[in-house]
């Protein structure tokens, strides 16, 4: 059974549910530091483990409390120095800072400032400061925390979280967020609860994240795709222990947040000279999801879909020289544990036996990479590289035709389109050994619908690629997983390489 375009999670309740506790967990203080965990945009993981799910659910959360908020973003200024790289966007972090100030404006929400942590005056975080403070943004610098982790009396005085500038806010929500993990954020909302607290303000901090999912069980593929999202990181779900003992009752969440908890608790204590309100690192967090789950069985087959999806990343990684190979192994053990194989998969064997097929016709050729795609309908439909187009681009237009009721034998781009664009590409752009991509492909296949009633049809059913299964025998390009990703269909690809060249673009 296909569970595309099938409902799991109900986005509508979980905003309304998790706006409502942030706004009451805020009612406590002068001034609330929240912390966000994972991603504040394009959640992209959340929308494919929770069926139902948005993108920026967690950005709509906050404008719902818009006239109440405000933001901090924070970057590890070595980050900067070494132009760390956002996966999903294959943009560098310093970028996602700009994009991310683009978005929050767009949505409304106030920015506070940027924050660089760990700043020792490196040569490019200076530029970055200089090029943020001349488009308008404050921007403040924070240095190590003298005597982090140990020595709790020099961490909370004016040499440890006092030595960082305070960064000034009015509203009573102050969201801190980052490009990435390990960036500061925790520190940043350390030092200002600091600094609140020597004014005489009540100032709190909470934690905003999605995963895991602390009200399902510890071994839900929710949880454990979960995991496997984090495998390089090597984090491990775990029940919090300190819930346990304080409520008797089971909660799940990772093993940075319990084995932290004991220090920040400390940290906490000394900084309000009183006990923090906190028993677990689970009554820190403001995680509403697992109410809004309306179809457990739903969110459960789509986690192990994307368990299985990331055990054939990691594999692209390890081959790409970007992982390692105790990241594989962890993956290799998260599917274990929930009997998952990759025939689990439906694209991908019909993706390797048309690959099969086409090498046993012609076996003096090399292999030539095929991609399948498993529609929301559950039908597979097929496509194979040419000199003409990848296979993920005919893949699409196959599955266009399929969607739209078009006869498989009609050709939806004429050679009268083809051929100008191939020799733009080859003749004049001197690319003539790469075929034409799927961002190529539907271009061409949008312009031709302005004159072909076929191609018109064609387009028509673009929407009904969103939340298809693909999988490729080989790496696809930078540019056709991109196109996917827009289009909502989830990839995944066999660790081999198209050509032998050694140059690829990641």
């Amino acid at each position: 059974m296909s569970y595309a375009n099938v409902l799991g999670f109900d986005a509508d309740k979980y905003l309304q549910e998790q706006s409502r506790f942030i706004t009451e967990r805020a009612e406590r203080y002068d001034k609330l530091y929240l912390e966000v965990g994972g991603k504040l945009l394009d959640d992209l993981h959340a929308m494919r483990v929770l069926p139902g799910f948005v993108p920026d659910m967690k950005m709509r959360v906050l404008q719902k409390m818009q006239d109440r908020c405000e933001v901090i973003i924070c970057i590890y200024a070595q980050d900067i120095e070494e132009n760390k790289i956002r996966g999903d966007y294959g943009i560098t972090y310093d970028a996602d800072v700009f994009r991310m100030i683009d978005e929050f404006l767009r949505h409304g929400l106030k920015l506070a400032g940027v924050v660089i942590t760990r700043y020792a005056e490196q040569p490019q975080s200076k530029i970055f400061i200089q090029r943020l403070e001349r488009r308008g943004i404050r921007v403040y610098t924070h240095g190590a925390t003298q005597g982090y982790p140990t020595d709790i009396d020099t961490i909370c005085s004016d040499e440890g979280y006092g030595k960082n500038s305070y960064i000034e806010t009015e509203r009573p929500i102050v969201v801190i967020t980052a490009p990435g993990p390990n960036s500061g954020k925790l520190a940043t909302a350390l030092c200002q609860l600091y600094h609140d607290t020597k004014k005489g303000l009540n100032a709190g901090y909470s934690k905003f994240e999605t995963f895991p999912i602390w009200n399902l069980p510890l071994k839900h593929p929710v949880n454990i795709a979960y995991e496997a999202a984090t495998a390089d990181l090597q984090d491990v779900n775990m029940i919090d222990p300190y819930h346990l003992e304080a409520c008797n009752e089971n909660s799940v969440n990772y093993n940075r947040d319990v084995e932290a908890y004991p220090l920040l608790r400390r940290i906490l204590t000394r900084i309000r000279g009183r006990e923090s309100e906190y028993r677990s690192p689970t009554e820190m967090g403001v995680n509403r999801a697992g109410f809004a789950i309306i179809d457990d069985e739903i969110c459960r087959q789509a986690a192990i879909q994307e368990i299985i999806r990331r055990y054939f990343q990691v594999l692209i990684n390890y081959k790409l020289g970007l992982g390692s190979e105790k990241t594989v192994t962890r993956c290799k053990l998260l599917m274990e544990d929930l009997n998952l194989s990759e025939d689990m998969r439906a694209a991908i064997e019909p993706a390797r036996d048309y690959q099969r097929r086409l090498q046993a016709l012609d076996e003096t050729t090399d292999l030539r990479p095929c991609a399948a795609i498993e529609l929301p309908d559950g039908r597979i439909v097929t496509g194979r590289q040419s000199t003409t187009m990848t296979a993920v681009s005919a893949m699409l237009l196959n599955a266009l035709k399929a969607i739209a009721g078009i006869d498989d034998a009609l050709h939806l781009l004429s050679p009268v389109v083809l051929e100008p664009m191939l020799d733009l590409k080859g003749a004049k752009l001197h690319q003539s050994e790469e075929p034409l991509d799927a961002k190529e492909v539907l271009m061409a296949l949008a312009v031709s619908a302005s004159t072909n009633t076929t191609s018109a049809l064609a387009m028509t059913a673009l929407p009904g690629l969103f939340s298809s299964q693909v999988h490729c025998t080989s790496i696809p390009s930078k540019s056709d997983k991109r196109i996917l990703s827009r289009l909502g269909i989830d990839c995944s690809a066999d660790p081999y390489l198209s050509s032998t060249k050694i140059y690829f673009e990641l």
